[in-house]
């Protein structure tokens, strides 16, 4: 048998093995309705043009499209029937009839009250009771995001590992070190070993001392952080636990983390660049992380607290 033919069998033997694997994995649970919007700001960037057309088209108007079949929305988008079952798997549904079900279940949300899907961009020209009336919503909107796309169990996780941690080292870069910082200073007042790493050489050199026992936490908007990730993927080697909140879930940090947290992606303009939104939504899963911990280890975290208030008191008297 010639080398050519060989190569060939092996290559039909890999794709079986392959079909055979997603036949036995088990199915992934669609997202919620409300976590669509979500979903689309996510994955986004990851899109062919003619997907962002499809994705973004039924985020913006999700009671029209749930009213269209695949060829309506296929003909609304200027794309394919293919393109839209492609934007549909992409986005976590098995088909365009589960998302057309998802699509009427937001449809019928928002029309309970729910918040818009997209709000308003800051112009040059706003007034400043526009600028707070815009941050305002579209600050509630990136909150409500992030709660309905956060894994519960993947939280559950975390909080249980920060809970039983020998040492816990946060490593963040730019605006979130500032959430990295948040979280290692409220983690320490509970009476937690923790420390927030800026210094990429730093944090690298302490995640070498890191073992079983010890949690790794990175904070990176975009998940592909050269500074956080390898920090991350040494500790992660090293035998610690890891965890990663970002708003990419399916980008490098995810190969070294043990529990995922994600945030909500909101839209960037001119005026309000990533970091000020993305901020905004770490700061939430930090919170639900420490409030979480702090339940979990109450018999110590509550003396601790009220000991760091007691230490302060006087600084706070007039």
């Amino acid at each position: 048998m010639s080398s050519s033919v060989k190569e060939t069998f092996k290559d039909a033997a890999k794709e079986a093995a392959k079909d055979l694997a997603a036949e036995t994995r088990p199915a992934p649970i669609p997202p919620a309705p409300a976590a669509l919007a979500v979903r689309v700001r996510a994955l986004s960037p990851t899109m062919t043009r003619s997907m962002q057309r499809v994705a973004e088209t039924v985020a913006s108007d999700p009671a029209g499209c749930a009213a269209l079949t695949v060829t309506g929305l296929a003909e609304r988008t200027g794309t394919s029937e293919a393109t839209v079952v492609r934007t549909s798997r992409l986005l976590g549904y098995p088909g365009y009839r589960d998302l057309r079900l998802a699509l009427a279940a937001l449809a019928a949300q928002q029309a309970a009250g729910g918040a818009p899907a997209v709000t308003a961009d800051i112009a040059v020209d706003d007034s400043l009771t526009d600028v707070v009336a815009k941050l305002a919503q579209e600050e509630q909107q990136c909150l409500a995001d992030t709660a309905a796309a956060l894994d519960v169990s993947q939280l559950e996780a975390a909080v249980a590992a920060l809970s039983s941690a020998r040492r816990i080292d946060v490593y963040g870069i730019g605006a979130s070190n500032l959430v990295a910082q948040d979280l290692a200073q409220k983690l320490l007042r509970i009476g937690l070993i923790a420390h927030a790493h800026s210094d990429p050489h730093l944090a690298v050199t302490n995640a070498v001392q890191m073992r079983t026992g010890d949690v790794a936490l990175a904070i990176t908007h975009s998940g592909r952080t050269t500074d956080v990730i390898e920090p991350l993927r040494v500790a992660f080697d090293n035998g610690a636990t890891t965890i990663a909140i970002t708003g990419r879930p399916d980008s490098e940090v995810a190969a070294y983390a043990d529990h995922i947290l994600t945030t909500s992606t909101a839209r960037e303009s001119e005026l309000r660049p990533a970091a000020m939104s993305s901020r905004t939504s770490q700061l939430l899963v930090v919170d639900c992380l420490f409030i979480g911990v702090a339940q979990r280890t109450y018999a110590t975290a509550a003396p601790a607290l009220s000991a760091s208030y007691e230490a302060l008191a006087h600084r706070h008297q007039p």
